[in-house]
């Protein structure tokens, strides 16, 4: 387990390391620029999974499955909000079904925590949780950084999950045409980086307003920017850290 700064959550899981960039959202993805620092750290989990490519880190699409990593959470006994895989992709098309069903063991094992899982590919987690049983210490979600990917909420409304979440982040447009209907849970953030892209208060208020008329709760993470901790995270004076209730 590791520890986070994540706002949304106490810690990380990652049985898988690696992934592939498949939209805009991924161009500044946080967690190519850590695997390349854990690879010149020596650390074997992720030789080989990014390259230099203008002058900064990108995915070069090779997926590492962690079988040490996998078995982590049953050893941790204290309850936790875990992000499984912030390093990559579960529903990855490399990363085997059988792979994910593992996954699902553990998770369903170790009914103290609470899984948060997060796909920029809803329809293949939709094709492959179709299979699963619904966890009620499982929540799945999607993220869409403009209104370009708004597909992928429709995608993620189709799949049997306790709780469905969005996480608009990075936010890099507008995503007015947003339907929440049966999202329980939406997170919005702004990128954060050395070449962090603005995000827009108008957005932001459109997202919020979406949430109150369909009773999502509403995170909001960060502003984002070159300095995130100085751009803070209060929205209209307030700090917004909303939980959904379970729906089981």
């Amino acid at each position: 387990m590791a520890e986070t700064s994540i706002e949304w959550t106490d810690a990380t899981w990652n049985p898988v390391a690696g992934c592939t960039v498949i939209s805009p959202g991924c161009t500044n993805c946080y967690a190519m620029r850590m695997a390349a620092r854990l690879e010149a750290m020596s650390v074997s989990k992720y030789v080989g999974l990014t390259r230099r490519s203008g002058g900064r880190s990108v995915w070069t699409g090779k997926i590492t499955l962690d079988e040490k990593s996998l078995e982590l959470p049953r050893s941790w006994s204290k309850p936790r909000r875990i992000f499984v895989n912030s390093m990559s992709d579960l529903f990855h098309g490399d990363v085997p079904t059988e792979f994910v069903w593992r996954v699902w063991l553990v998770m369903k094992e170790t009914p103290q925590h609470t899984y948060q899982i997060l796909t920029k590919r809803p329809d293949r987690m939709g094709e492959l949780t179709a299979k699963l049983p619904t966890l009620p210490n499982a929540w799945l979600g999607t993220s869409v950084e403009n209104s370009e990917y708004l597909g992928r909420i429709d995608e993620l409304r189709g799949v049997a999950a306790a709780v469905r979440f969005v996480s608009f982040e990075p936010l890099l447009g507008s995503v007015a045409g947003a339907d929440l209907r049966r999202i329980h849970w939406a997170i919005v953030g702004g990128e954060s980086g050395p070449k962090a892209r603005p995000m827009l208060e108008g957005w932001v208020d459109e997202i919020e307003a979406m949430c109150r008329k369909n009773g999502t709760a509403f995170f909001f993470k960060q502003w984002g920017g070159k300095n995130k901790k100085a751009a803070g995270r209060r929205y209209r004076g307030t700090t917004y850290d909303e939980l959904p209730v379970l729906r089981m």
